[in-house]
C-alpha cells in the first residue's frame, strides 16, 4: 500500500516554505552548511504520501521560498520583474521534481522488495533530486545551475568528495543520506524490532557518512607555481554607474601602478569589463596596456566588449607589449536577459521598457577556455561561466594547470551574489584539484588553493592588488573525467526506474490504483 501523508497539506506547505528558507541559509552570506541537510529532510517528509497536486504545491512553496531569497540580487539593477520571473520559473521546475519524488514514495512500497527498500527509496529519491537540478541547469536558454545542494557544502565535511563525483554527484550523495535517514526514522517495524538486526541499516548509514567525511580529495600532481598579479580596480563598472569612456580602464591602471617594477611576475590579471575602450581603435589605450605589460614585466590578461560585424562578444584577451592581442576567449555562457535577450520580439511585447534596457545581444563564444602563458596553460571563465560544469572541465582536459576567473559584480554591490559565486569558485578548485584566482572588478576577490582554502584576498569595494605565487597542478580528477557521465547516469537512470515502477504499479492495479489524500 502507498504511504499516507505525514502532514496534512495545510501543514506541509508552510513546512516547505521553512525548508526553502533554511536552504538559503546554507549559502553565503550565512553559509551554514548543515541547514542544507535539514532543508532536504523537511522537503522530503512533506512529499511522502502526497498526490501529484499536493506535491506540486508543496514543491512550489519550497522553490519560491528559496529562490526569492537566494537570487534577490537579480532585482538590483533592473527591478523586481526579472527576479520574480526567474524565481517562479525555477520554482516550477522544483515543483515538477517534487511530483516525481512523491511518486517514488508512493510506488516503491507497492513494487519494491521489502529487503533493500530503504536503499532503493533513498537512491531513487536522490537521483530524482539530481535530475531536477540537471534540468534547472540546462533549460531554458542554457539553464541556470545556481543554488545546488552540492554547492552549499563548500565549508562542510563532505566538500572533498566533489573531486570524485562533481557537484551533481555530491548532491546525489547528500540527498541519498538524508532520504535514507528519513526512511529509517519513519520505519515503524524497525523501531519496534529487537536485537541487532534492526540496527544494521543505521550502522550502514553511519558508516557511509563517515566514509564520505574521511575520504580525501583526489590528489593532483604539483607542477611548480605561477606568480600572478591580480588587480581589483573598484571602478565604475556597473551598468548604471556614471562614467566616461575609459574610466574603468583608468581605475584598473591606477590600481596596477604599485606593481610597476615587481619582480618575476608571470602574468597580470584584470577582471571582466576592465578595458572599456577598444585598444585596436585607440592608440592611447593600446599604449596604456603596453605600459602595464612593460612596467610589470609580464603579459596582461584583460577583458572587453568586442564587436565583429553585427555580433558582440564578451572577450578576454592576452596582451603582450609590442604585439597587442595574442589570444582570445569569448564568454561561452552569456546571461539570458542580462547579456542578451532570447526571443527578443516576444519578450519586448510583454515588457518593452525592460527589454529595451538591454541594448545589445552577446553571442556565445566557441573558442577554447584556455590561454598559453609562456608555456603554462591557464583555464578561463568569465563571470557566470563558472557555474557551468562542462566549461570548467573542458579547461582541465585541455591542460590548464590553474584557473583565472574574471568577473564583474558591480551591479550586485551590497548583495550576496559575489560571495555565492566565490563559493562556487572554491568548490571548482576542489573539484578540479587546481588553484583558482577569482578576480572581480569590485570584490570580493580571492586566490584559492587546490584544497579550497584561501591563499590571498581583497575586500569588496576597495581598489587593490594581490601578488601571489599560485600553485600549479597537473592530472585530472575523477570528477573531470566521469562527472558528466555520472550526472547523466544518475539523472536519466532514476527517471527510467521511476517510469518502470509506474508501469508495474499500473499493471498490478489494472489502471485503477487508489491514492492517498492530498
Amino acid at each position: 500500500m502507498p504511504p499516507r501523508p505525514i502532514f496534512p497539506l495545510w501543514a506541509a506547505v508552510p513546512l516547505s516554505v521553512l525548508a526553502g528558507v533554511l536552504f538559503d541559509v546554507a549559502f553565503p552570506s550565512v553559509a551554514w552548511w548543515p541547514m542544507a541537510f535539514v532543508s532536504v529532510a523537511l522537503a522530503l517528509v512533506t512529499l511522502i504520501g502526497r498526490r501529484a497536486g499536493g506535491a506540486f504545491l508543496t514543491g512550489l512553496a519550497y522553490g519560491l521560498a528559496f529562490y526569492l531569497l537566494n537570487v534577490d540580487f537579480t532585482a538590483e539593477w533592473v527591478g523586481p520583474l526579472p527576479w520574480l520571473a526567474l524565481s517562479v520559473l525555477e520554482s516550477l521546475f522544483v515543483a515538477g521534481g517534487a511530483v516525481l519524488i512523491s511518486l517514488a514514495y508512493r510506488w516503491v512500497p507497492q513494487v519494491g522488495p521489502r529487503r533493500g527498500r530503504i536503499l532503493l527509496t533513498a537512491v531513487l529519491v536522490a537521483g530524482l533530486w539530481t535530475a531536477k537540478e540537471a534540468v534547472i541547469g540546462g533549460f531554458p536558454y542554457g539553464g541556470f545551475p545556481w543554488g545546488r545542494v552540492g554547492t552549499s557544502q563548500v565549508n562542510g565535511p563532505f566538500a572533498e568528495v566533489v573531486s570524485w563525483t562533481g557537484t551533481a554527484g555530491l548532491t546525489f550523495l547528500i540527498v541519498a543520506l538524508v532520504a535514507a535517514a528519513v526512511e529509517l526514522v519513519r520505519s515503524p517495524r524497525r523501531a519496534r524490532g529487537g536485537g541487532i538486526r534492526p540496527l544494521l541499516p543505521v550502522g550502514v548509514l553511519a558508516l557511509v557518512a563517515t566514509a564520505l567525511v574521511v575520504v580525501p580529495a583526489w590528489a593532483t600532481t604539483p607542477a611548480g607555481s605561477m606568480r600572478v598579479a591580480s588587480v581589483q580596480g573598484n571602478g565604475p563598472a556597473g551598468y548604471f554607474d556614471e562614467r566616461e569612456a575609459g574610466d574603468i580602464l583608468e581605475s584598473q591602471y591606477e590600481a596596477t601602478r604599485p606593481l610597476f617594477g615587481a619582480e618575476d611576475v608571470d602574468v597580470v590579471l584584470w577582471p571582466e569589463g576592465s578595458v572599456d575602450v577598444d585598444p585596436d581603435a585607440s592608440p592611447v589605450v593600446a599604449a596604456a596596456l603596453d605600459r602595464v605589460a612593460r612596467q610589470v614585466g609580464a603579459p596582461l590578461i584583460a577583458n572587453r566588449i568586442d564587436k565583429r560585424g553585427e555580433e558582440y562578444f564578451n572577450m578576454s584577451f592576452l596582451w603582450r607589449e609590442g604585439t597587442g592581442i595574442e589570444q582570445t576567449y569569448d564568454k561561452r555562457n552569456p546571461v539570458p536577459f542580462g547579456e542578451y535577450v532570447p526571443d527578443r520580439e516576444f519578450y519586448a511585447s510583454i515588457a518593452p521598457d525592460l527589454i529595451g534596457m538591454i541594448g545589445r545581444d552577446y553571442t556565445p563564444g566557441t573558442t577554447p577556455p584556455v590561454f598559453d602563458v609562456d608555456g603554462t596553460a591557464v583555464g578561463l571563465a568569465i563571470c557566470f561561466d563558472v557555474i557551468y560544469d562542462a566549461l570548467v572541465w573542458e579547461g582541465a582536459r585541455d591542460g590548464a594547470r590553474v584557473y583565472l576567473f574574471q568577473t564583474n559584480n558591480a551591479d550586485f554591490r551590497g548583495t550576496d551574489e559575489n560571495l555565492q559565486q566565490l563559493a562556487v569558485a572554491r568548490l571548482r578548485a576542489i573539484e578540479t584539484g587546481r588553484s583558482v584566482v577569482n578576480l572581480s572588478t569590485v570584490g570580493t576577490s580571492q586566490v584559492i588553493a587546490p584544497d579550497g582554502s584561501t591563499i590571498d584576498g581583497l575586500p569588496a569595494d576597495e581598489p587593490g592588488h594581490m601578488l601571489t605565487d599560485v600553485p600549479l597542478r597537473t592530472g585530472l580528477t575523477p570528477a573531470v573525467v566521469i562527472g558528466s557521465w555520472l550526472n547523466a547516469l544518475v539523472s536519466w537512470g532514476s527517471v527510467i526506474v521511476l517510469a518502470g515502477l509506474g508501469i508495474v504499479v499500473r499493471r498490478r492495479s489494472g489502471g485503477h490504483a487508489k491514492t492517498p489524500a492530498p
